[in-house]
């Protein structure tokens, strides 16, 4: 039954395929990620471990939240990996060496790709497809990207 929420049928649609894009996105970006927890090595294996979890951890939730969000506007969300694989602008290269600053080059240059890819629909949402909710949901999940790319980048320093 498709929602009655004062947004036309062509606009959900529209929304719900963009925010399947950024589901593939953040799915890749989770598996990265667990990857990486998994796979760190070097003397500051453990404490990288235990970072890469909370990161991942985090990009759980966030899974999770976009997928629903597509569900509220009367889609069904993605979930294959062929799926996301078809869907996401992220590449699956992993890095040359297992080391955590390798790893986090790669996960931040993902949350960095995500990030504008949220702020270029920030406008678009609210203003072209008349998704005020989507708008600020996602406004919010740029915010999050920003704080772990931010803690991402301090180990570059």
């Amino acid at each position: 039954m498709q929602p009655k929420i004062g947004i036309n049928s062509e606009h959900l649609a529209a929304v719900a395929h963009s925010l399947s894009q950024l589901l593939a996105d953040e799915f890749v970006l989770y598996t990265k990620t667990k990857k990486a927890h998994w796979n760190v090595e070097g003397p500051d294996f453990y404490n990288k471990h235990l970072f890469f979890e909370q990161q991942y951890t985090q990009l759980d939730d966030i899974v999770d939240t976009v997928a629903e969000r597509i569900r509220m506007l009367g889609h069904y969300a993605p979930g294959t990996l062929k799926e996301y694989l078809e869907l996401t602008h992220l590449s699956e290269t992993s890095p040359e060496k297992n080391d955590s600053l390798s790893y986090i080059r790669q996960l931040l240059a993902d949350h960095e790709s995500i990030m504008i890819h949220l702020r270029e629909n920030i406008n678009r949402y609210a203003a072209t497809l008349k998704d005020l909710g989507t708008s600020d949901y996602i406004t919010g999940l740029m915010e999050t990207h920003e704080k772990m790319a931010w803690m991402l980048r301090a180990h570059l320093k």
